[in-house]
């Protein structure tokens, strides 16, 4: 990878990583779920009337688009509104990984690695010292929820996968499309448990940070970084990119600590560290393959 290239994987890292921190920020002014259904509506419109509708069937973009949408993020804004800290979260989201192999196996057959048993064994291990050192940075309903998005997360690569299998894409154009389809789902929860005085008061008091809040996570974290990190994958092996993945919750845990004071005990390095240890095992395995060869 050339150097700008590898800075610009660096800054996608770097965005999605120190996302955490303004959706924590963006929390203080809307609810999660009215949050969420914001950022699926401004990365929809007006980007739709620009990006030509992807060559694959619709059932993938509404799959993918409700997945994303109210699976992963409306579970995480939930999660990160008092029940798990910035941090924490940037860090258990990656069991993604975990989710979408299991997923694999049992939808496409796929054969499991010695490398993806130890590196799933050791992430584990890292959820589970996560699980007994409850605190104010992260309840048991946070750590469920953040399993929950994660697993989403999951289903929705898969929902990918299965899209692409039938035919190359446009993925930028895909994430356009389908967050249509995350809009009703999340607006009509909103609606529903959070009521429609909340949504009335927190459009009608939200300041500029909140609403710059609402645009980064459309046009920075959704439309740039997916549109970079498709053209990176393009140009490279899935194995020369994907590990830079390992970065985001480096970013975010260190933008936690650094902006919003988020503690740092040992317990979390050490859980942190094994979750990570975990990812980087499963993830790095194909490449050193690849260099043996």
């Amino acid at each position: 990878m050339t150097w700008s290239h590898f800075l610009l994987a660096l800054a996608v890292m770097a965005i999605w990583g120190t996302n955490f921190v303004v959706i924590r920020w963006g929390l203080g002014e809307f609810p999660p779920l009215a949050f969420a259904g914001l950022r699926f509506f401004f990365s929809a419109f007006p980007a739709l009337f620009f990006l030509k509708l992807p060559a694959t069937p619709w059932r993938y973009l509404v799959a993918y688009g409700v997945l994303l949408g109210a699976g992963q993020f409306g579970l995480l804004f939930i999660a990160m509104n008092g029940h798990i800290s910035p941090g924490l979260a940037s860090l258990i989201i990656q069991m993604q990984v975990i989710f979408t192999i299991v997923l694999s196996v049992l939808l496409f057959h796929e054969r499991v690695p010695a490398t993806a048993i130890v590196g799933t064994t050791l992430a584990v291990a890292g959820l589970a010292t996560v699980g007994a050192h409850f605190d104010a940075t992260v309840t048991p309903l946070g750590l469920t929820l953040i399993l929950l998005a994660a697993f989403s997360w999951g289903c929705a690569n898969i929902c990918v996968k299965m899209a692409a299998r039938r035919g190359p894409f446009n993925m930028l154009g895909f994430i356009v499309w389908s967050s249509v389809f995350a809009v009703p789902p999340l607006f009509a929860l909103s609606l529903f448990f959070e009521g429609p005085t909340a949504i009335e008061l927190a459009l009608r008091n939200a300041t500029v940070g909140g609403w710059l809040a609402v645009a980064w996570q459309a046009v920075g974290n959704t439309l740039f970084c997916f549109a970079a990190w498709s053209w990176l994958l393009s140009k490279y092996d899935a194995a020369t990119v994907t590990p830079y993945a390992l970065l985001i919750p480096v970013f975010g845990m260190g933008a936690s600590a650094a902006i919003l004071g988020e503690p740092m005990p040992p317990w979390k390095l050490v859980a942190g560290a094994m979750v990570l240890g975990g990812i980087a095992v499963i993830t790095l395995a194909p490449v050193l393959r690849r260099w043996r060869r």
